[in-house]
Order: C-alpha cells, then sequence, then structure tokens
C-alpha cells in the first residue's frame, strides 16, 4: 500500500490569497479529489480545502516535525 504524503510545500497561489507560498501545509487523503488534478489541504484559515494539486509539492518530514506539526499535538 502506498504511504499518504501528510504535507505538502505550497511553491504557487494563483488567486488563492489563503495560501502561503514556501509554507508546508497538512494534507488530508482525498482520493476522488486527487482524480480530479486537487488536493486536500489545511489552509491559513484552519479549514480544509481543496486546491489545484500544482501548487504543492509533498514533502517527506522527520518524525519529530510531523509529530509537531500534526494536530494532536497541540
Amino acid at each position: 500500500m502506498k504511504r499518504h504524503k501528510k504535507f505538502a510545500l505550497c511553491i504557487r497561489n494563483d488567486e488563492a490569497e489563503d495560501l502561503e507560498i514556501r509554507k508546508v501545509y497538512r494534507v488530508l487523503p482525498d482520493v476522488r479529489a486527487a482524480k480530479d488534478g486537487l488536493i486536500r489541504v489545511i489552509d491559513e484559515s484552519g479549514e480544509d480545502y481543496l486546491y489545484p494539486a500544482h501548487y504543492f509539492v509533498p514533502v517527506e518530514l522527520p518524525r519529530e516535525a510531523e509529530r509537531v506539526l500534526s494536530p494532536a499535538s497541540r
């Protein structure tokens, strides 16, 4: 089974003012959205929204960083 990427780096934000370029966002799995070229991320509002997948690149973070960025640590 393919491991889901939990985080993605924003590399563009055309007309998406609620995204910051060079910021890492938490990704939520959404198979249906992925088929349409979209990715579900938790943006600056703290809510999850769909954005074009090409706005992001998946990133692997060290476990310590994932722990700090995950909601359970807050």
